[in-house]
């Protein structure tokens, strides 16, 4: 949760409808707070409220609009900002000489907006906050399982897991892979119980962000993000190729119209690292680039899967194991603290008869700790063990369908050096823990 006693103002950033507007209202309500909210998108005309650099004076405007405002007693929320971006620029002034006032601002597309600001940002004045879709847990409390969570939550090593409790997770997890982590779409399942009202929704979700296109400022042509944004669900857990998505296309075309979807936070970059250190992102491979797509249910949608056509144990009989990798992926951008920018590595070796891939590297203290995401219970780990004896790291993290477990591993690598490590094991449903478990 937010605090609400921070000096400085607050910038919530997420995709469409990931529920950013429900955070403020639920915090201002939580916190007994009068709530002043203004969308700059629906009534554009609210910015000129904002025409002095006073917050005292804007204050005063305000109150005229929406009554007398507290400061000590009240939220500002300035929604969709991004039909207001200059506002921006006043927010210093807010944390400077009126700081008991908590301003959150929230907006869609706003990376567009602020790519081609002419003002000043407010630096040092701002903290950046970033909303994804439900992660797992999430969803479990919106069905109201507060049992199945607490188990989550206090899970380790030493505890047997019954095979019930697993059971019942694994049946979870697979709705959560139709369903998916927009608040809408959960909170239609757990009224409603209806796909065909999911899978509705997941719809009309896609046609909003294609309609978003027609705000790229004409950038690109809208059948070119089009045809990219639909093609990223069929290329998960690949090494994403410009021509694969159209070949009569030129690269630079493609990856123009990728880079658009991603600043909408359509989709994320799977960035491939060296890893043979931290941070992560100082060793990037540029040429290796993999994507998910923001909502593993949008990705369900779009590649037409449902319930009887799924079982955990067969993602990898699914896109190849793509969906598997999507919603690790997913789930890897919600373990981190909000106010940390998401970002997803990955490692690659492309040698002649020694090509081998590690699908996630994450920073864990200060080492790096390579994940293997497996479908099932079972599965090679013949790039694991390499990437280990390569790196000497001593921890390695599998996420797959069988019960949680902690495994010494002992091999010998293709030049016959002994490779020794640790393998933590935990299956799809504990991965919102797997910072605490690798403690």
């Amino acid at each position: 949760m937010v605090s609400i006693s921070r000096t400085k103002a607050i910038s919530n950033s997420g995709a469409r409808q990931v529920g950013k507007t429900w955070v403020v209202r639920n915090l201002a309500q939580s916190n007994h707070k009068k709530l002043i909210e203004l969308n700059f998108e629906k009534k554009p005309e609210l910015s000129s409220l904002f025409i002095s650099n006073d917050p005292k004076q804007i204050i005063l405007n305000l109150s005229a609009i929406f009554g007398e405002i507290n400061a000590s007693n009240a939220i500002l929320f300035l929604d969709e900002i991004q039909a207001a971006p200059e506002i921006l620029a006043k927010l210093r002034w807010f944390a400077e000489d009126l700081p008991e006032l908590p301003v959150l601002a929230a907006g869609s597309l706003l990376e567009f907006v602020l790519e081609q600001h002419s003002f000043s940002m407010p630096v040092g004045r701002i903290n950046y906050m970033h909303l994804e879709p439900l992660s797992f847990q999430e969803f479990l409390a919106a069905k109201n399982e507060t049992g199945l969570i607490d188990y989550i939550k206090n899970y380790n090593f030493d505890i047997t897991m019954p095979t019930i409790i697993h059971s019942k997770l694994t049946d979870f997890f697979k709705e959560y892979i139709i369903v998916g982590g927009m608040p809408q779409a959960v909170q239609s399942w757990i009224t409603q119980n209806s796909l065909s009202a999911i899978s509705q929704i997941h719809n009309d979700l896609l046609a909003t962000y294609r309609d978003d296109f027609n705000k790229y400022n004409g950038r690109l042509a809208i059948e070119r993000l089009d045809e990219v944004l639909l093609s990223i669900p069929f290329y998960l857990g690949q090494k994403f190729i410009y021509s694969k998505v159209n070949s009569e296309m030129q690269s630079a075309t493609i990856k123009q119209a990728l880079e658009l979807i991603c600043k909408a936070r359509i989709c994320h970059k799977i960035l491939g690292s060296a890893g043979n250190g931290v941070p992560l992102a100082a060793e990037i491979q540029a040429k290796y680039l993999k994507l998910i797509f923001l909502d593993v249910g949008l990705c369900s949608t779009l590649l037409g899967l449902s319930f009887d056509q799924l079982t955990i144990r067969e993602l990898n009989l699914i896109n190849k194991g793509g969906i598997s990798e999507q919603v690790v992926g997913q789930l890897l951008r919600t373990i981190a603290a909000a106010y940390v920018e998401p970002a997803l590595y990955y490692w690659h070796r492309n040698e002649k008869g020694a090509s081998a891939e590690i699908d996630y590297l994450i920073q864990y203290q200060t080492k790096v700790v390579p994940i293997e995401v497996k479908a099932g219970s079972t599965g090679g780990l013949k790039s694991l063990h390499l990437f280990m004896g390569l790196k000497q790291l001593e921890l390695a993290v599998r996420i797959n369908a069988d019960l949680p477990s902690k495994t010494p591993v002992s091999v010998k690598d293709h030049a016959g050096n002994l490779v020794q490590y640790t393998l933590v094991s935990i299956p799809y449903y504990l991965m919102s823990e797997l910072l605490r478990i690798l403690k």
